[in-house]
């Protein structure tokens, strides 16, 4: 037997280990550390942050949604393409983050992350009506309403309690938008028929599943949930209503934020 063969045999081993996996940790670690500090230098977000995805996730995200929505990956590659290279959306919204109220808060350089996501399953369902809770800034609000505006078709109902929320909708994404300020579970019932439902509002499981169970969808719609990453909600409610699930998670590029991701519950 090997010398090295021993010592992995050895009850040793592990003390043995122990430099080459402290300096694994370390290089993560490093890693970490780096994003973290030109985060807390450069950025201005303290919640919902925003990032890019890394490539090989931006292909993944390609997949999921080509599953979700039942169309070819490449024409989902292309929904994301054309979101990242619509530099009339990515003006207005750098334009909107200097002059908005919230803007001590809002980052002037515009990523997506999963929002893309959205924004491409909006493109391939084509949905009337698109229903988001928890508007926050408003950054999905006015991705959700730029895929509405190239389908030619739709409208988007986003819910907040906060007044302040959606300050950064306006120009012509704000035409296809109506801002809703109050409670989503007292909101939603009087909502017309939902064709994709997106909860991003209060993340408690309770909540989720109460927004579930008041939203009125239509018999194919689809639901995603942002908070499939934390709770099992949206998956249960799936094999209860006889759904699939799917579920996509973030890996963000140069960003401390390990991610979220989409939950996302259909009808075959």
């Amino acid at each position: 037997m090997s010398l090295k063969a021993k010592i992995a045999a050895s009850p040793f081993a592990r003390a043995a280990a122990l430099p080459t996996r402290a300096s694994t940790v370390a290089r993560y670690d490093a890693r970490v550390l780096a994003d973290s500090v030109r985060w807390l230098v450069l950025s201005r977000e303290h919640t919902n942050f925003t990032y890019d995805l890394d490539p090989l996730n931006v292909e993944h995200l390609a997949w999921f949604v080509a599953v979700v929505a039942d169309m070819p990956v490449d024409e989902i590659r292309g929904y994301l393409a054309e979101l990242e290279e619509d530099s009339s959306l990515r003006r207005y919204l750098e334009s909107q983050a200097v002059v908005s109220p919230r803007r001590g808060l809002t980052d002037r350089s515009v990523r997506y992350g999963r929002r893309a996501g959205w924004y491409a399953l909006v493109r391939a369902l084509r949905p009337e009506h698109v229903v988001e809770t928890g508007s926050d800034k408003g950054l999905g609000t006015c991705v959700l309403a730029a895929a509405l505006l190239e389908n030619g078709r739709g409208r988007v109902t986003t819910i907040d309690t906060n007044e302040a929320a959606g300050s950064l909708l306006g120009g012509a994404y704000a035409e296809v938008v109506d801002l809703v300020v109050g409670d989503s579970v007292a909101v939603l019932p009087r909502l017309d028929p939902v064709d994709l439902f997106i909860h991003d509002s209060l993340h408690t499981a309770e909540h989720e599943a109460a927004e579930l169970e008041a939203v009125p969808l239509t018999g194919d719609a689809v639901a995603l949930s942002d908070n499939a990453h934390v709770t099992n909600v949206l998956a249960g409610w799936a094999a209860r209503e006889n759904r699939q699930f799917l579920y996509f998670q973030e890996r963000p590029r140069d960003h401390w934020y390990p991610g979220a991701g989409i939950g996302a519950a259909w009808r075959r």
